[in-house]
């Protein structure tokens, strides 16, 4: 629904938009993408539990992160570096979007920058096992 629902909020590109520009980012350092969604909290356990030996994570669960014990649980099976990213500042919004599940576990978290905040995540990925290689 991104780019039709809520644009002021939520910012007016479209999900083929930001994953194509991710592919953009991530190719310009050197790094191989796997870009999913799924509205089925089932579906992205199943996807972290498949991941555990990527490099990094950058995941927006959306409302799946101030309710999902069970992505929180699959996420501390992963040892690579986490990104949690969310297109608007959660804190500017109802109280209930301040609580994650997921950003005990990230390495880092990142609000409010639209899409944006993909490009800094992938950046911040790249950094990170940068360091650790």
């Amino acid at each position: 629904m991104l780019g039709t629902r809520e644009p002021e909020i939520y910012g007016e590109l479209t999900l083929q938009q930001i994953s194509d520009q991710c592919e953009i980012d991530a190719k310009s350092i050197g790094c191989k993408l796997v870009f999913k969604q799924s509205n089925h909290e089932g579906d992205l356990v199943d996807w972290i539990q498949q991941a555990v030996s990527a490099t990094g994570i950058v995941i927006n669960a959306g409302a799946y992160t101030h309710t999902s014990i069970a992505i929180h649980d699959a996420l501390r099976a992963v040892s690579a570096p986490i990104i949690e990213v969310h297109l608007s500042n959660v804190y500017r919004r109802e109280r209930f979007r301040r609580r994650s599940h997921i950003s005990g576990l990230a390495h880092g978290v990142i609000c409010g920058l639209g899409a944006y905040g993909y490009t800094c995540a992938i950046n911040a990925l790249s950094d990170f096992t940068e360091e650790k290689g």
